[in-house]
């Protein structure tokens, strides 16, 4: 074990400040990776005005060099540009980890912070540190090409609504909605129009409209207004719901067309849904969380191929509580990235 800089949230509610993040020495099946940039996402809020445990390190979006190898690394060496997601193990061996779907394991993966290391029982620390240790299963190449602080988000929010994307079969000749364009919804929009679907964001706020155009919709509507969404009624094949706030579905749904899918990833909790805004059209409801490892490598390679990033703020990691400050007001389009240069 040994210590590297980095920034801890000791208590809750608490601001994160720089200290030293312990680290495993490296195991047969280990990479090292210097950390460059780590998102910033609600996650990390919620954890840090949460229940503990603490001290706390967020940071499960993140990218980096490998600065060192396990002897029995085989897919790595030191110097690639890698990219570490929000899970950094899991038990393998259930059905969901044998159909490469390791975020829905059945024994509960394991949090790249907040979580159990699965071999020796010590919390995991996440990546606001010069550096993290992960297993070479849990990393992902990176579009080394891409800007990477803009590619450290997609780790997460890339990862998490390119999934339903992907089940769904979005493509030539589907529509997708989208609703709300934050952190999730930027990126469903533009991995839904690289993929060739006809996109629809669905917003309250019509400063956005301009905004989604330029991120590739084709069609932007305000939700409040009812005459506009009744226009939308039974057209969407797959609705993208990535508010993050708790919010009636009823007028989503009613957009989906016949044996069409609502997917709610933003908002996670306890939802009321008439039975006959899903009888009718015979539509379903779903939801999703981050991926599994084929399709978090799958998604990398594709925004390698289309040059796709999310829309970052970069600030240097010193300035974390000003990003969690105004995170916490939405005051950003459309992800905060930390730059940890400056770590040393």
């Amino acid at each position: 074990m040994r210590a590297v800089p980095g920034y801890l949230v000791t208590e809750r509610g608490a601001p994160p400040r720089r200290g030293d993040v312990p680290r495993r020495a490296l195991r047969p099946d280990d990479l090292a990776v210097r950390v460059t940039h780590c998102g910033v996402c609600h996650t990390d809020l919620h954890s840090r005005d949460g229940d503990g445990p603490f001290p706390l390190v967020p940071g499960h979006e993140f990218v980096g060099e490998v600065s060192a190898v396990g002897e029995e690394v085989t897919g790595f060496a030191v110097g690639d540009a890698v990219a570490v997601g929000n899970i950094v193990d899991s038990c393998g061996t259930c059905a969901m980890c044998r159909a490469g779907q390791e975020n829905f394991c059945r024994e509960f993966p394991t949090l790249t912070y907040g979580g159990t290391d699965r071999r020796d029982g010590s919390p995991t620390y996440g990546g606001y540190a010069a550096e993290y240790v992960v297993r070479e299963r849990f990393a992902y190449h990176r579009p080394a090409h891409l800007d990477p602080a803009g590619v450290a988000p997609l780790l997460c929010a890339g990862a998490t609504v390119w999934e339903p994307l992907r089940r769904w079969s979005a493509g030539p000749g589907t529509t997708v909605g989208v609703v709300g364009l934050g952190g999730l919804g930027h990126l469903a929009v533009r991995l839904a129009r690289a993929l060739g679907a006809e996109v629809t964001v669905f917003t309250t706020s019509a400063g956005k409209a301009d905004d989604a155009r330029r991120l590739g919709a084709h069609h932007v509507v305000d939700s409040t207004d009812a005459p506009a969404m009744a226009a939308q009624a039974d057209r969407i094949d797959l609705v993208l719901d990535c508010a993050p706030v708790s919010h009636d579905l009823a007028p989503y749904l009613r957009t989906v067309a016949l044996d069409g899918t609502l997917c709610a990833l933003g908002h996670l909790g306890p939802v009321t849904v008439e039975t006959m805004d899903l009888l009718l059209a015979r539509r379903s409801l779903a939801s999703a969380g981050s991926a599994g490892r084929p399709g978090t490598q799958e998604m990398l390679d594709f925004c390698g191929r289309h040059g796709i990033v999310a829309d970052v703020e970069v600030l240097p990691s010193e300035e974390v509580a000003t990003a969690f400050d105004r995170l916490a007001r939405n005051d950003v389009r459309y992800r905060f990235v930390l730059d940890l240069s400056d770590l040393g």
